[in-house]
């Protein structure tokens, strides 16, 4: 003993005079064994000793097997399982996260933060937190602070529950903003409007919405080449917040309509003057969206506050509301000439709702997609439109039949919160949210096209619109950082870029007459005019 020499243990086998072993207690069957902290063994052990089954229930599935063996049944050691509830689990996890403290599920200990239960900490879901006070120091003083805290928090989110038990299923699903009407913070707004302008301002036109009269539409013009802008030519900053998106007026484009985050809606003279003739106040929310009729008698305005509103363009009488109690993200007026009293809505309810004018009524729901519409685009001469989601899909539907007829979905897709369609009507551009801008057939299959694909600008979080030149030449969009793109079409290359606003460049809009014009805004509140 003591010599280093291998000596005869029980049943002849050779047993090693000194072993490394792992610094943890080894508790044997026979109950000897290495201590805590020994690193070799000091007698002459058996061999049922030092090979012993561990003491304790061993798990049936490993053959036999031992922990002193050195088997393993998770990558780090050994564990046992232990059949427990999901519901009790769930329970001391959360106890856990929140107050370091969880019941062993074999016994009744507590185990967990030590000084948390000498200061008297209680797990979550307890009335009280114990008694700390200034006695404990500056640490008990902090924590319980951070656990008066969590109760406050508890308490919103209690009431918060018992709120939403009060409102229908659909907006608990959705986890959507309390309806205008039924904020008892809000009350709603009375429509009015406020006209700005003069005279002299009309220059001689008995009414501003008339085109001058050396207007022409771009049917009446003779030849036709789109530019691309080079400078600022004016700016018009009568928002107070942000400006969603701009519209012109249709076929002439010598108006300008502004959908602004402050609430109100503008229209301004894109002519000699730039003034603001008329400002639009009616929403308790952002306007997110405008839309002008096909004469531009009447436009929509769908904001944030859940409804969307009918205005007169000249006279600012308000008409009538349109609500489904969703938010609606887009609005768009059929473009046939006999379908003016009908204009489609693409909600956050995952539904697009189409009204009457006449009767206020909802006419058709198309729903079949899976999260918020963003867009809807008109194609194939308006027998048909493309919507846009938050499921990542594009849907092709039939007007009036509430039957998706070409579904577009793909693993590689984002989300597409902006389409605008080619002039020639054979191609839709979607802003992709990984930066780019991809482009499909409207014709057949609508087939992604491969080679129209636009790059370079960024994008990815932001609802940037797109716009094209009225001959199809140039395709425009605005980007994060407040620049404004324009790429050739044919190559796909990037022909220019403008610092345009500080911020986000959210919106951009082409002039329907004017070749080298093009309206911008941003979530700076301007709205700028190139040229």
């Amino acid at each position: 003993m003591g010599t280093g020499e291998e000596e005869e243990g029980v049943d002849g086998v050779i047993v090693p005079q000194s072993v490394e072993t792992a610094p943890e207690t080894l508790s044997l069957g026979t109950g000897k064994g290495l201590k805590q902290g020994e690193s070799s063994v000091t007698d002459n052990p058996a061999y049922e000793e030092m090979w012993g089954a561990v003491s304790g229930p061993l798990e049936a599935k490993r053959g036999g097997g031992t922990i002193a063996r050195g088997v393993k049944n998770v990558h780090t050691g050994f564990a046992e399982e232990h059949i427990l509830p999901d519901v009790v689990f769930e329970t001391q996890y959360h106890s856990f996260q929140s107050s370091r403290k969880a019941e062993d599920p074999t016994g009744a200990t507590i185990k967990g933060d030590k000084k948390l239960s000498t200061l008297g900490g209680k797990t979550r879901g307890n009335e009280g937190y114990g008694a700390l006070d200034k006695n404990d120091g500056e640490q008990g003083i902090k924590r319980l602070s951070k656990l008066k805290k969590r109760k406050e928090r508890r308490t919103e989110d209690e009431e918060g529950s018992k709120r939403r038990r009060e409102f229908p299923v659909e907006d608990r699903r959705m986890n959507l903003p309390v309806p205008l009407e039924r904020d008892g913070d809000q009350q709603e707004v009375k429509p009015t409007s406020t006209y700005h302008g003069n005279a002299k301002d009309l220059g001689g036109r008995s009414s501003y919405i008339k085109p001058p009269k050396h207007a022409k539409t771009i049917d009446e013009m003779e030849v036709y080449t789109s530019y691309i802008p080079k400078k600022c030519i004016h700016v018009w900053s009568g928002h107070k917040k942000g400006v969603s998106a701009v519209r012109f007026f249709p076929k002439y484009g010598h108006l300008l309509l502004s959908a602004g985050m402050d609430s109100q809606v503008k229209i301004w003279d894109v002519g000699s003057h730039g003034k603001c003739y008329r400002t639009y106040s009616g929403h308790g929310k952002s306007v997110r969206d405008v839309a002008f009729s096909g004469d531009g008698k009447h436009f929509l305005s769908a904001s944030y506050d859940r409804t969307v509103k009918l205005w007169d363009t000249e006279t600012g009488q308000y008409i009538s509301t349109f609500s489904n109690r969703a938010i609606p993200y887009c609005i768009k007026y059929n473009p046939d000439e006999d379908k003016q009293n009908e204009f489609v809505a693409g909600c956050s309810d995952k539904k697009i709702v189409q009204y009457d004018t006449r009767s206020g009524e909802i006419v058709q729901e198309y729903n079949q997609h899976l999260g918020a519409v963003n867009t809807i685009t008109f194609i194939d001469q308006n027998r048909r439109f493309v919507s846009s989601s938050d499921d990542k899909t594009l849907r092709v539907w039939e007007w009036g039949i509430p039957v998706v007829i070409k579904y577009i979905s793909d693993p590689t897709m984002h989300s597409m919160p902006a389409v605008a369609p080619h002039p020639n009507g054979k191609w839709v551009c979607c802003q992709s949210l990984d930066n780019q801008v991809i482009t499909y057939a409207t014709q057949n299959r609508f087939k992604l096209n491969s080679k129209k694909n636009f790059r370079g600008h960024l994008v990815a979080g932001y609802a940037c619109q797109l716009a094209f030149a009225p001959d199809g030449r140039f395709l425009g969009s605005g980007d994060s950082t407040g620049r404004l793109f324009f790429w050739d079409w044919k190559t796909t290359r990037i022909f220019r870029s403008l610092k345009a606003h500080d911020g986000v460049a959210i919106g951009i809009e082409w002039h329907p007459t004017e070749p080298s014009k093009v309206a911008s805004c941003g979530w700076d509140g301007l709205i700028k005019y190139w040229d």
